[in-house]
C-alpha cells in the first residue's frame, strides 16, 4: 500500500512540475516580445524543473505596468481638470521648422497634451541661479505654490525652501508639496519632519512598501506658482547643487517657464497630488488665463510606467530619425536599449553629426561600468563621445539641428524611460536650441573626447566588469 501511495505521490509531483513548466513556457511564448528572450525563458522553464519556472515568475515577468495601473485604480478616478479644446488643428510650425512636422505629428499621436505657442524658457545653471529664482517666486506667490521633487534635502538649502514655503502658507497661500518616498530618505532630517506643525500640505509619492523600493518612483521636478510661472528640469532641492559650496557638489540645469504651457505643468502636479492620496483639485482658479510670453512652441510630455506605451522613447527615436545635420545629447546616465543604439547609428551613417556628452566620473559607478560597455559600438560608427570633468554633471537635454530640444527629468536609461514617472518638455524654438547648443560647446572645450582606441585598450578585468554590469542594464 505504501508503495502505491509513493507511486501516486511521485506521479502527481511529476505531473505538477511538468504542468508548471508548460504553463510558464506558454506564458513566455505569448507575452515575450523579443523572440530571443522568449526562447531563453522557454528553455529555462522546460529544462530546469521547478527552479526554471520559479526564476521566470520571479524575474522574467514584467509587473511594473500592471502594478502602476493597479495603484492608479486604488487612487480612484482621475480628476477632471480644465483642458484646452480638443478639436483644434495641430499647431503650425514656422517655415524654418516645417521639416519637423513629422516629429510634431508623432508627438500629437502619442501625447495627449498640445503643442502650445507663446512660451518663454530661461536656463538656470546650478543652484546659484535656480534657487534664488525659485525662492523669489515663492515669496511673491499670491494664491498657490505647488512643488513636486524627487529629493528634498533637509540641509541648509532645503531649510531655506522650508522657510519660504512656510512663510507663504502663513500668509494664506495654498502650499502643496509632493516628495518621492524613496528620495525623501536621502537626508536627515527629512522635509516632512521640518514641515511638521506648519500649514504646508505634504504628501509622499508611493510610500515605501514591499516590491516598491526602487521602481515606480516619481522622478519629476515641477514647481508652479499661482498657475502662472513654472520651473522644471533635472534639479532636486539640496545644497549639493550649490557648486560654490563644499564638496561633494552636483552641477545641473533647471528652467524657468512662462506662457500657456505652464497649465500643463499644473495639470501634471494636480494629477500626481490625487495619485498621492490627496483630494481632487479641479477648481478653475488653478488655471488662470496665461498670456503669451515668448516665441517657443512647447509640449509637455508626462510619462510613466502606468502609460500604455513609452512616449518619451518614441519621441526620442522620432527626433533622431528627423535629424538632418546635428544631434547633441547631454545625459548623466546612458544605458541605451537596442532600438536607441540602432537609431543613433542609423543617424550617424546618414551623415548626422552626433555628439554624446557624459560625466567623466559618475556618482553611480555601476551605471558608468554598464555605460562603458555600450560606447565602442557607437564610436565604431562615428558617434563622438565626450567626458565632462568633475564635479559630477547631472544636466540632461537633447538638441536636434539647433531647432528642437528636449529638456526635463528623464535620463537615457531604462529607469527613466521604463520604470519612473518623468516630466519633460519638447521645445520647437531656434533661440532656445541655440542657447543649449552654445552651453554644450562651452562644455566640450573643457571636456575630453573618448576614442575607440581608449575603449578597446581597457584591461581585460575592466572589460569583464563592465560587461557584467551590462547584464543588469534593464534594472539599473
Amino acid at each position: 500500500m505504501a508503495h502505491v501511495l509513493d507511486h501516486i505521490f511521485t506521479t502527481l509531483l511529476l505531473v505538477s512540475l511538468a504542468s508548471l513548466a508548460v504553463l510558464s513556457a506558454g506564458h513566455a511564448l505569448i507575452n515575450k516580445r523579443d523572440p530571443r528572450s522568449a526562447l531563453g525563458w522557454i528553455l529555462t522553464c522546460l529544462a530546469i524543473p521547478f527552479f526554471g519556472p520559479l526564476f521566470y515568475w520571479g524575474m522574467g515577468v514584467n509587473r511594473i505596468y500592471s502594478r502602476a495601473k493597479r495603484w492608479h485604480r486604488e487612487a480612484g478616478p482621475a480628476p477632471v481638470l480644465p483642458q484646452p479644446a480638443a478639436d483644434l488643428p495641430p499647431t503650425r510650425l514656422p517655415g524654418e521648422l516645417s521639416y519637423l512636422r513629422e516629429l510634431r505629428n508623432l508627438s500629437e499621436r502619442v501625447v495627449s497634451t498640445r503643442l502650445l505657442p507663446g512660451n518663454h524658457l530661461v536656463p538656470l545653471e546650478n543652484g546659484e541661479e535656480a534657487y534664488p529664482a525659485m525662492l523669489a517666486a515663492i515669496d511673491a506667490a499670491h494664491s498657490s505654490v505647488h512643488l513636486s521633487t524627487y529629493i528634498f534635502d533637509g540641509d541648509e538649502t532645503g531649510k531655506r525652501f522650508i522657510r519660504a514655503l512656510t512663510r507663504a502658507a502663513n500668509r494664506g497661500v495654498e502650499v502643496r508639496i509632493i516628495v518621492d518616498s524613496l528620495g525623501e530618505k536621502y537626508s536627515v532630517p527629512t522635509a516632512w519632519e521640518l514641515l511638521k506643525g506648519s500649514k504646508v500640505e505634504f504628501k509622499r509619492f508611493l510610500p515605501l512598501r514591499p516590491g516598491g523600493y526602487l521602481n515606480l518612483r516619481n522622478h519629476r521636478k515641477i514647481m508652479v506658482v499661482d498657475g502662472m510661472t513654472g520651473f522644471t528640469g533635472g534639479m532636486n532641492i539640496g545644497s549639493r547643487h550649490m557648486v560654490s559650496g563644499p564638496p561633494p557638489v552636483v552641477k545641473d540645469l533647471h528652467f524657468q517657464v512662462t506662457g500657456p504651457v505652464v497649465a500643463d505643468l499644473q495639470r501634471t502636479f494636480l494629477e500626481d497630488w490625487h495619485f498621492a492620496k490627496g483630494k481632487q483639485l479641479t477648481d478653475a482658479r488653478y488655471f488662470p488665463e496665461v498670456s503669451e510670453a515668448g516665441t517657443a512652441l512647447v509640449r509637455a510630455v508626462s510619462d510613466g510606467p502606468d502609460k500604455d506605451f513609452r512616449k518619451l522613447n518614441w519621441i526620442i527615436l522620432g527626433a533622431l530619425s528627423c535629424a538632418r545635420r546635428t544631434v547633441t545629447i547631454v545625459t548623466p546616465y546612458f544605458i541605451p536599449d537596442r532600438p536607441l543604439i540602432s537609431a543613433l547609428i542609423t543617424a550617424a551613417l546618414r551623415g548626422v553629426e552626433i555628439t554624446l556628452v557624459l560625466p567623466e566620473v559618475n556618482n553611480l559607478p555601476y551605471v558608468q561600468w554598464a555605460s562603458n560597455s555600450y560606447l565602442w559600438e557607437l564610436l565604431q560608427q562615428g558617434v563622438r563621445i565626450y567626458a565632462q570633468p568633475a564635479p559630477f554633471v547631472h544636466s540632461k537635454f537633447m538638441v536636434v539641428d539647433r531647432s528642437w530640444s528636449l529638456i526635463g527629468s528623464a535620463n537615457l536609461d531604462p529607469r527613466s524611460l521604463r520604470l519612473n514617472f518623468e516630466f519633460n518638455l519638447e521645445v520647437y524654438d531656434l533661440n532656445f536650441a541655440a542657447q543649449l547648443e552654445d552651453r554644450c560647446q562651452a562644455t566640450l572645450a573643457l571636456s575630453r573626447e573618448i576614442t575607440l582606441a581608449e575603449v578597446d585598450a581597457r584591461p581585460l578585468p575592466v572589460k569583464l566588469r563592465d560587461a557584467a554590469a551590462k547584464l543588469f542594464s534593464p534594472y539599473l
